[in-house]
């Protein structure tokens, strides 16, 4: 198992893209987050085998339809062992203190 720290630049933010980006994990068998930052990137936590990792990135690299994936920046992280993927809002997130 890995844990990837993604974001995602370019036109990604009001084209659905964290709806298919939790329908690519769930076809890739990834667990994780996927949410919107203030800076009109895509932030997403990716955790599964290498194998579907490398998949998952692919599809981040093309995105949805109506979506213009410029830059894909991922970083290894720590596991923090996700049991399914889900679409966060940021706000939330952040008010937890899950996120910097």
């Amino acid at each position: 198992m890995k844990h990837l720290n993604i974001i995602i630049k370019g036109r990604v933010q009001r084209v659905g893209f964290r709806f298919r980006t939790m329908e690519a994990a769930y076809k890739y068998g990834v667990s994780g987050i996927v949410m919107n930052q203030d800076d009109n990137t895509v932030y997403i936590e990716a955790e599964g085998e290498e194998e579907a990792l490398e998949k998952f990135l692919a599809w981040c690299h093309r995105g949805p339809l109506g979506a213009k994936v410029e830059q894909v920046d991922p970083h290894e992280g720590d596991l923090k062992n996700y049991s399914s993927f889900e679409i966060k809002s940021r706000t939330r997130w952040q008010n937890n203190g899950n996120k910097e």
